[in-house]
Order: structure tokens, then C-alpha cells, then sequence
């Protein structure tokens, strides 16, 4: 029997699954997982449940965030999972490849351009590869756009405006979790928007030059609910008399992977899943607007807003030869707290090209199953597959894409907070 490629995955709270599920199931002929890491043991517990219960795999050794590296030593990985907090994965990403591993990564790569740079110096040290998991790039409708600019659609793309919504639901689930803290999740524009700039980045194979933004905190936080006439307020959701009545609450207790990862998790970790959206020591944006001017000479107009009525997003491409016309709406979601398939899935998406001097015409896009429209098991056949089908694409993403994609957004939060255009190569040394 050949060899299988041999995985371990430190963090295995609610982004998790999606790997460890995948390996121990479609992919157990090629790959083989190993261990677990995570400062809870709990979850490390209950995601091992789901393994022998859910996949038919036996439970994997695990060990607490302490012994990571013991856990290199024993288990030998060819290849370390990381989906932990964003603050840690520069920790986990640097410390796999500085013990011979290589590393596949939850998207954002890490939060601020010093965690940044120390990646990227580790990566030249070790010589190592970093594979961070953009899988809205394998999306069927997003890499079709890839398609028509590859292919000249439009001409020479001039400028791009691409406006993304949170709704109440989704967006909401930002400001109860640890993202709230900026320090944790570099806020919404790292987090949240690497997808969005990755995507501008894949779309026009460009990277961002000068970055300009601005962003305040109008919608979430005891402030803005306040203002706004809000009463009743609370720590948490969680036995707070207010929750039944609230539209923002979620019931950790009724869902069991929320409560098996969380709420049974808590006097072990500290981490509470379900603070008030309304509550104070919320220090992230809920509403941007940022504006990149990129090395080919195009410029972007972006905006992220987390407290809408419906979530997707619109984008308008404009180049020499027509402009493309794509919106979307997705179906929301809370993480963890339901299907991974609902994950980003499609509730309609359109996009039209309209060229300059002929009739505009609508392009169809093959329908596929799969969370985030299809792109999380082409990506999943990608990563996982020891032959994978050919991708003229090119969608797979390495370091350099990660950090060009995280680079605006850091870039846009010193932005926000200097009141000044930021020059985005003054802040990474390749």
C-alpha cells in the first residue's frame, strides 16, 4: 500500500471541520490524519466524537497548544493544518515549517504586517511551502469572471467596484465572537475582506500599490444601540432574560456543535461564542469604504457593511473594450451553527458582460453543489487529491497571494487610523 501523506490540525473549533471531515473521509486513500492540537480539550474531544461517529475514522491522538511541537516530534506531519485563532497562526505557521513541515492555512494568513513579515522571512529560511485556503477563487462563478478578463471580455481592466453585505445574521455572529477584537482578527477588512481582495488580485493578476479608507463602528457596540433607543442589555445570550425576545441572540444550548465546541468548553478556555452584539469592547468597523489604486493602474472602490438586510454582493468591472455586471446573494449563515454546504451558498447569481458597441448578453455559469458556491470541494480536490485535475486557472493560493490579499487590508486599517494614503510596499520587505 502506498504511503499516505500525513496530516495533524492545531485549532478545532467551528473552521475546522471542513479539513479534518474531508481527510478521514473522501481523501482517507491519499492522506491520513493524525492528531489534533487545541488549548481545549473538550473540543478536541468532540471533534474527535464526530470523527468516529460521523466519518467511520478512529479518534486521533491529541495534545494541548503547549506540546505543539511534541506533537511534530511524535506524529511526524508532512503537512500542519492550521485554524486556530488569527492572532496565532503566524505561531503555528512559522513553528511547522521551522520543524520541516508544510503548512495549509486558513485564510486570513495572519493580522498585521510584523506577523507578516516574520512569515514570510520563516518561508525564506526553510524553504517550506504555505498554502493558505482561498476557496471563493473556486467558486464557479467567480473563477468565470477570471475567465472573461483572461480572456478579453472587456478589455483592459480600468476600475472595479465591488460592494459586499453582511446581513443581520451572518454579520451579526462578527461582534459575538472573538473577531470583535481587533487584535484577534485584524477586523472585517483583514478577516473578512482577504477573500474580496484576493479575489481583485486573482481577477486582474495585480497587486495593490496605495490604499486609502475609512470605517467607524455605527451599527453594533452599546454606543451606536444606544443612540438608536436599545434598553435592554446583556454579557452574553446565554440565560440573559432578554435573549428570547432579541433577534441577534443565538441559543448555544439547542445547537449541539455550538454547545459540544463552545458552551461545554468554557471553564476551560474562557472563551464565551456568544457575546452581546450590542455590548461594549467591540473594536472592529462595521462600516468601510476603501479605495486601492493597484500596480496595473486600476483602481478600486470597495465596501464592506455588517448590519444589512440580505447577504451577497455587487460588482461592476469596467475596461477598455465593456464592462461585466455581477451580483449575487448568498445564503446566510452562523458558523458552525448549521450545514457547512450553507456556508456562502448561492441563492441566485448574474452576471452580464456588456461590450462597448454590441448587445450585452447575460453568461451562464455552471451550477455546482458544495459550500461557498461550489468552490469548497473543487478547492478540497485541489488540496487533497495526490493527482489533481489540471486548473488553467491557476486557483491555488500560496504566501505570496495570502499576504498581497491581507496587505490592503492592513493597509486600510492604518489607513482609517492615520487619516493618510498608505503606501502598501513600505509595509513588506520581499
Amino acid at each position: 500500500m502506498k504511503s499516505r501523506k500525513r496530516y495533524v490540525q492545531v485549532g478545532t473549533g467551528g473552521r475546522a471541520r471542513m479539513f479534518y471531515e474531508a481527510i478521514a473521509t473522501v481523501y482517507r486513500e491519499e492522506c491520513e490524519l493524525v492528531a489534533f492540537c487545541d488549548m481545549s480539550q473538550v473540543r478536541m474531544d468532540f471533534s474527535n466524537k464526530i470523527l468516529t461517529d460521523e466519518c467511520n475514522h478512529p479518534a486521533v491522538k491529541t495534545y494541548k497548544h503547549t506540546a505543539f511541537d511534541q506533537m511534530i516530534d511524535e506524529m511526524t506531519p508532512d503537512v500542519v493544518i492550521v485554524t486556530t485563532i488569527d492572532r496565532t497562526h503566524d505561531h503555528y505557521i512559522i513553528r511547522a515549517m521551522e520543524k520541516g513541515c508544510d503548512v495549509l492555512t486558513e485564510k486570513p494568513i495572519t493580522t498585521d504586517e510584523m506577523k507578516a513579515q516574520a512569515i514570510l522571512d520563516a518561508q525564506k529560511r526553510t524553504g517550506r511551502s504555505i498554502r493558505v485556503t482561498f476557496n471563493y477563487r473556486y467558486a464557479p462563478h467567480h473563477s468565470k469572471i477570471r475567465e472573461l478578463i483572461r480572456d478579453g471580455a472587456i478589455g483592459e481592466v480600468y476600475s472595479i467596484h465591488f460592494e459586499w453585505l453582511l446581513n443581520t445574521e451572518h454579520g451579526a455572529d462578527y461582534y459575538r465572537r472573538w473577531h470583535r477584537n481587533k487584535v484577534n482578527s485584524g477586523g472585517l477588512l483583514v478577516h473578512k475582506s482577504t477573500h474580496h481582495f484576493d479575489l481583485v488580485n486573482f481577477w486582474m493578476e495585480s497587486q495593490p500599490k496605495k490604499v486609502f479608507a475609512m470605517g467607524a463602528l455605527n451599527f453594533y457596540g452599546q454606543a451606536a444601540a444606544v443612540k438608536r433607543g436599545v434598553t435592554n442589555f446583556s454579557y452574553r445570550y446565554h440565560n440573559s432574560p432578554y435573549a428570547k425576545d432579541d433577534p441577534f441572540a443565538i441559543d448555544l444550548e439547542s445547537n449541539p456543535v455550538l454547545k459540544g465546541l463552545y458552551l461545554d468548553a468554557e471553564e476551560e478556555s474562557g472563551y464565551i461564542r456568544d457575546r452581546n452584539v450590542f455590548s461594549d469592547e467591540i473594536s472592529i468597523e462595521d462600516t468601510m469604504g476603501v479605495l486601492v489604486k493597484y500596480k496595473n493602474g486600476a483602481i478600486l472602490t470597495y465596501s464592506l457593511n455588517s448590519y444589512m438586510p440580505w447577504e451577497g454582493y455587487n460588482v461592476t468591472i469596467n475596461g477598455s473594450k465593456g464592462r461585466i455586471e455581477y451580483s449575487a446573494m448568498e445564503k446566510p449563515y452562523i458558523n458552525a451553527g448549521g450545514k457547512k454546504s450553507d456556508e456562502g451558498a448561492m441563492v441566485y447569481h448574474h452576471i452580464k458582460v456588456l461590450p462597448l458597441f454590441a448587445a450585452a448578453y447575460d453568461v451562464e455559469v455552471e451550477v455546482r453543489e458544495g459550500g461557498h458556491g461550489g468552490g469548497d470541494p473543487a478547492m478540497l480536490d485541489d488540496i487533497f487529491l495526490e493527482n489533481p485535475p489540471y486548473d488553467p486557472l491557476k486557483r491555488s493560493a500560496d504566501h505570496t497571494a495570502g499576504l498581497q490579499s491581507i496587505l490592503t487590508g492592513i493597509a486600510a486599517n492604518k489607513s482609517i487610523a492615520s487619516g493618510l494614503a498608505i503606501d502598501v510596499d513600505s509595509l513588506l520587505s520581499w
